[in-house]
């Protein structure tokens, strides 16, 4: 197994932690997140993992060059965004991508498996599988539907089930062909480009443990799951 972590960004709804750690290094129990992210992948069968770095790359490479606490057959190798390419261009920089492979966000803590991941995404003959998280949300408020100025519905305190994305992907080679060969370019364009010239893409539900830990509050939540159950995020 492959795998890609972009771990280039910013993390500004993270500040004040990130104002002098990249985000990929924010602590989750003793370790970093990203040592989080690597030690999982490992253990579902990645030798190879490639990091896109940019913001504060230096201390994310620093760092892992000297804790020594990964797997000696894991090999990481290190590619640099001279500007911010997106969470599709980044992947651009990343030399000989064949087949299939993983490619995820640097702050995302889960008890996914990749391999049924990466499984589940060769049976589908998907150019694109989307790894995704149901979600609901609760609507404290009556909510009026409309048609122009006459109501036509009316739903009192609504629960709202969605699935969103868990900021991991399985691709196929044949998606890089979509990238365009300069500039920034997101994952969502990818998407939308990939549907407009009739590639399949698919999800891979999941009940696994997830958080994006992008926002402060977030971060607290992963903090508060592990602290609880740190066994469930082993390796």
């Amino acid at each position: 197994m492959r795998a890609v972590i972009l771990a280039g960004g910013l993390g500004t709804r993270l500040r004040p932690y990130t104002t002098i750690l990249p985000k990929p290094l924010v602590p989750v129990g003793e370790r970093p997140i990203l040592e989080h992210i690597l030690r999982r992948l490992h253990a579902c069968g990645a030798r190879e993992v490639d990091l896109c770095v940019g913001h504060l790359g230096e201390l994310i490479q620093v760092y892992f060059s000297q804790a020594n606490e990964l797997p000696d057959d894991l090999a990481l190798h290190w590619h640099w965004e001279e500007e911010p390419l997106g969470t599709a261009g980044a992947l651009r920089i990343v030399p000989d991508l064949a087949g299939a492979f993983i490619a995820m966000n640097g702050d995302i803590l889960t008890t996914l498996d990749y391999r049924e991941l990466l499984a589940f995404h060769e049976r589908s003959g998907a150019a694109l599988t989307v790894a995704t998280h149901a979600q609901q949300v609760n609507i404290d408020l009556g909510v009026i539907e409309t048609e122009g100025e006459q109501v036509i519905g009316f739903r009192e305190k609504p629960r709202l089930d969605y699935e969103v994305s868990m900021g991991i992907y399985a691709y196929d080679q044949r998606a890089l062909a979509h990238v365009p060969a300069e500039g920034p370019y997101q994952f969502p364009e990818l998407v939308q480009t990939l549907l407009d010239a009739g590639e399949r893409i698919v999800v891979f539900r999941s009940d696994a443990e997830w958080f994006d830990i992008g926002t402060v509050a977030e971060h607290q939540r992963a903090v508060e799951a592990f602290d609880r159950d740190p066994g469930a995020f082993a390796t």
